[in-house]
C-alpha cells in the first residue's frame, strides 16, 4: 500500500471517528422567560447575562458528569469578568468554573453512563431560586423534571434567604437535614420542596421520583421562568 493510500484512509478514520462522536454530544438550549434579568451559569459552559425571551445554546460530550446550569439573580457587574450575585454566584465572576452558592434551583445532568444513558434531574438540595422546567427535545424522550411554582414567597421562616429560598441542610448543616450517614429521609422541611415540585429533589435521597433518563446523545432544553 503507497504511503498516499495510507494517509488518505487515516483521514477517512479520523473524519468518521469524528463525526461519530459529534452525534452523541448533546446540545442544552437554555431559555430565560423571566420577567427581570438572570444571569444564567454553566459548568462547564462558563455563563452571560439572559433578558427575557434570550436563549443560551451549550454543548457536552458523552462522559460529562456532574454538570450543573442554573439562574443568578440579583448581580452587579465589577470589570471585564467580575460579578457579584445574590444567588447562585460563582466565587463572584461573570464565567463560571465552579458551582454556585446557595441557593440556586439546579439543573444537573451526568452523559453517556450505565450502558449510553444520560441521567438528569432538578434539584432544590442547595434551595430555589427561580422556577425551572429541564426537558428532552429530541430521540424520542419527552419525560423530564419541572418546577414551575414560585417557593419564595411561601417559603418557611427558617429557611428564607435574600432573593430564594434556602433548603434546610444549608441552614442547619446536620446529618438529619443532608444526609451525610447516608440513611436520611424526608423531613417537615423537604416536604415543602416536595408538594410545590414533585418531580425535583428535595433532598439528598430523593432519588425514586427525581432522576430521569435518555439515550446518550438527547437533546435537552433548560428554561428559566417556564
Amino acid at each position: 500500500m503507497s504511503h498516499l493510500n495510507s494517509v488518505l484512509i487515516f483521514c477517512i478514520v479520523l473524519v468518521t471517528s469524528l463525526f461519530i462522536t459529534g452525534t452523541h454530544a448533546a446540545t442544552f438550549t437554555i431559555k430565560s422567560n423571566c420577567n427581570f434579568p438572570v444571569w444564567a451559569a454553566a459548568v462547564p459552559g462558563g455563563g452571560r447575562q439572559m433578558n427575557q425571551g434570550d436563549t443560551w445554546t451549550i454543548s457536552a460530550n458523552p462522559g460529562q458528569a456532574g454538570a450543573r446550569i442554573w439562574a443568578r439573580t440579583g448581580c452587579t457587574a465589577n470589570g471585564a469578568n467580575g460579578l457579584s450575585c445574590t444567588t447562585g454566584d460563582c466565587g463572584g465572576v461573570l464565567q463560571c468554573t465552579g458551582y454556585g452558592s446557595p441557593p440556586n434551583t439546579l439543573a444537573e445532568y451526568t452523559l453517556g453512563q450505565g450502558g449510553s444513558r444520560d441521567f438528569f434531574d432538578i434539584s432544590l438540595v442547595d434551595g430555589f431560586n427561580v422556577p425551572m422546567t429541564f426537558l428532552p427535545v429530541s430521540n424520542g424522550c419527552t419525560s423530564g423534571p419541572t418546577c414551575r411554582a414560585d417557593l419564595i414567597g411561601q417559603c418557611p421562616s427558617q429557611l428564607k434567604a435574600p432573593g430564594g429560598c434556602n433548603n434546610p441542610c444549608t441552614v442547619f448543616k446536620t446529618d438529619q437535614y443532608c444526609c451525610n450517614s447516608g440513611n436520611c429521609g424526608p423531613t417537615m422541611f423537604s416536604q415543602y420542596f416536595k408538594n410545590a415540585c414533585p418531580s425535583a429533589y428535595s433532598y439528598p435521597k430523593d432519588d425514586p421520583t427525581s432522576t430521569f433518563t435518555c439515550a446518550s446523545g438527547t437533546n435537552y432544553a433548560v428554561t428559566f421562568c417556564p
